[in-house]
């Protein structure tokens, strides 16, 4: 566990550090798209966040082949090879989509080929646990052909559901991290080596969003992109493909009947695995209602808009941060509630205490007049949004009525001294940031101002 940890951390830190940078270059490269009209957030903001995603990754496999225990992965499987290939190839998709524009169907076809590429080294379903029937043989066409749609499907899903501040690497992070409690449990609990590959890659994916959210999360100071979207998406399909298809249900020895008990028993833990969709419920619920409204109206399914679930959160009052919020319980309840199904009785309360803090902080967060705020202890790591306010000292003087009137009325009208261009300004509390805090094109106040005056620089 100690070395899954270091790996997760130096993964995390590569990312944290590398954002920073990246962010700059792509403001010089002029990967900062103009506003469309399907996007959220009011200010350019610039993308190509999955380059520190993708050092992250290549820094968490660097280190994880150099440790004692996880060196063996390295040794034993192709697999963290296979990865790595197709993540370069999809990650090299992404930057191009974010600087260019690139097709859709230009996308597809490289997400394909990116799967192509670890079926070719050897990461691949080689069979299926199936209820009632037993551990089923696939051929190496329906299996390269169930593996490319798993990792389609997977990217897509995850691509579509980044549409706000945090809210894919949020969502994804939670999805690992429920994926990684059941693939230690059946690499050291059960002792399959053969689980060692997804429990490795399922940690890493988790340091690169935790790496990333603190630049993503509201107001972004920079976007993931499809380079950041694709590239874990693509890493959650390959974990899932890892332990699903390559491990044998039967060598869990579960059950003392045959085989084909065996399989019927486990199937509550496989289906999550063999069909991720059901641990990424929210965004495969997302990508299918958009394929299917977009198609409905007579638009390509690739089509954007502004028709997710994120937006609807949105439009219905929820807050952008709320919204987040909202979409990351739900993410953890359906999650860990699938998870529940594979721990023994003495890790049950673990999940269940996840299970039911997020059906806590669900119920909390659809309440119209609940506010969350940290606690004091726990200011210093949170947005300003979510600290308690303080309070703005104001001279009594500057409250009164003729002091208003000097400083030009209480509706900011001007007097003689705002014709001598004194501006009235109102004081703003200590803790709130703008609309989209620091961004590409400057501060805000700065922006606001020039609009106003009617100047450019």
């Amino acid at each position: 566990m100690r070395e899954y940890l270091l790996t997760l951390c130096i993964t995390a830190a590569v990312t944290y550090l590398l954002t920073g940078p990246v962010r700059k270059f792509a403001i010089v490269a002029g990967a900062m798209p103009e506003i469309r009209a399907r996007d959220v957030h009011r200010e350019p903001t610039p993308r190509l966040g999955g380059i520190a995603m993708f050092f992250g990754l290549c820094a968490g496999l660097l280190v994880a082949d150099h440790l004692t225990n996880l060196n063996e992965v390295f040794e034993n499987s192709n697999e963290p090879r296979a990865l790595l290939s197709g993540a370069a190839l999809i990650w090299l998709i992404g930057v191009l989509d974010d600087k260019f524009e690139i097709d859709a169907l230009i996308k597809l076809g490289g997400q394909m080929i990116a799967a192509g590429v670890m079926v070719m080294q050897g990461l691949t379903i080689l069979w299926l646990p199936i209820p009632g029937v037993g551990s089923v043989s696939l051929t190496q066409w329906q299996g390269t052909l169930l593996t490319v749609a798993l990792v389609v499907i997977t990217i897509n899903a995850v691509n579509f559901v980044d549409g706000l501040d945090g809210l894919a690497a949020g969502m994804v992070c939670i999805a690992a991290a429920a994926f990684f409690m059941y693939a230690y449990r059946i690499w050291y609990g059960y002792g399959l080596e053969s689980a060692a590959p997804a429990t490795l890659f399922s940690a890493i994916l988790m340091g690169m969003c935790l790496g990333f959210l603190p630049h993503n999360m509201h107001p972004a100071r920079i976007f993931m992109g499809d380079s950041g979207s694709m590239l874990i998406g693509l890493v959650l399909a390959a974990g899932a493909i890892s332990i699903t298809g390559q491990v044998d249900p039967d060598a869990m020895n579960l059950f003392a009947g045959s085989e084909k008990e065996a399989v019927h028993q486990t199937v509550p833990v496989y289906i999550p695995l063999l069909l991720p969709l059901t641990i990424i419920a929210v965004p495969a619920a997302d990508l299918l209602l958009a394929i299917v409204r977009r198609t409905w109206n007579g638009k390509s399914p690739f089509a954007a808009d502004r028709g997710h679930l994120h937006h609807r959160l949105l439009e219905i009052g929820h807050s952008h941060s709320r919204a987040v919020l909202i979409m990351y319980f739900w993410s953890a309840l359906i999650a860990f509630g699938a998870l529940a199904y594979s721990v023994n009785s003495g890790a049950m309360w673990i999940v269940l205490g996840i299970m039911a803090l997020s059906a806590v902080g669900l119920v909390l967060l659809l309440l119209p007049r609940f506010t969350p705020r940290a606690p004091r202890w726990a200011e210093h790591f949170v947005p300003p949004r979510y600290r308690r306010r303080k309070a703005v000292d104001v001279p009594a003087e500057a409250a009164t009525p003729t002091a208003c009137a000097a400083d030009g009325g209480p509706h900011g009208e001007a007097d003689d001294a705002g014709a001598q261009g004194e501006e009235h300004r109102t004081p703003v509390a200590v803790g709130v940031s703008g609309v989209n805090g620091a961004t590409a094109v400057g501060p805000r106040s700065r922006v606001l101002e020039e609009r106003r005056t009617g100047t450019s620089r």
